[in-house]
């Protein structure tokens, strides 16, 4: 009877543990090859609730909710947002969303959301860490990182930049040596000139006599007879 007592009074000052609580667990990554996700969101509860709703949401502030799911001891009901294919499945304690028809732009964190509606209190979990779900593109291979790309795309670069100064490196190579030739040409045209005009000119006043100034004149009396 006195510890009955002690543990009467003992109760009124020890807050009971919190009830109604919903933890919520997802997987950090999902990578999307065939436009095709899978979100499975593990949650657990500790209250009473008899009426539920799950719902999924994208970005980091949860702006858009995708798709829902709510259900009760009778009935289930899903529906989807417009821009997305998606649907929701409750099994037990998980809910599972599947996605189809992505694209690249959708790419984005999604966070899950379960909420205990009825009876009251309303609960629902608190914020979890979400999923990643990163849908490749078309251009993109999925054995291969895209980290890959950028050295290729600098190798090539090196490549064409080797190959013009080489290039550019032959042109400067074959002027120098047709300006060398040029210039040599020029100088045994102007040493012939010089050799062929060593010759001396009939002075200009002296253009119509028979004979130049400097050519010594004949005697023709050695001829007579």
């Amino acid at each position: 009877l006195i510890l009955y007592f002690i543990n009467k009074c003992f109760s009124h000052f020890v807050p009971s543990l919190p009830e109604n609580k919903i933890l919520v667990a997802q997987r950090p990554l999902l990578i999307v090859a065939n436009k095709t996700a899978t979100l499975v969101c593990n949650y657990t509860y500790n209250g009473t609730g008899k009426e539920f709703r799950a719902s999924l949401h994208k970005g980091t502030d949860s702006a858009v909710e995708v798709c829902f799911i709510s259900w009760n001891m009778t009935k289930i009901s899903s529906n989807s947002n417009k821009e997305f294919n998606c649907q929701g499945i409750h099994d037990k304690d998980k809910v599972i969303f599947n996605l189809w028809n992505m694209n690249a732009n959708q790419t984005d964190i999604y966070f899950c959301k379960i909420e205990a509606m009825y009876p009251p209190p309303y609960v629902y979990n608190e914020k979890s860490n979400g999923t990643v779900i990163h849908v490749k593109g078309k251009l993109e291979n999925p054995q291969t990182p895209i980290q890959t790309q950028e050295p290729q795309s600098a190798i090539s670069l090196w490549i064409m930049v080797a190959v013009t100064g080489v290039l550019a490196f032959y042109s400067m190579l074959i002027t120098a040596v047709f300006i060398n030739y040029w210039q040599k040409s020029k100088k045994s045209v102007y040493h012939q000139s010089d050799y062929m005009n060593m010759t001396p000119r009939h002075p200009p006043y002296q253009k119509n006599k028979g004979y130049p100034s400097y050519a010594p004149t004949r005697d023709y009396t050695a001829y007579r007879s």
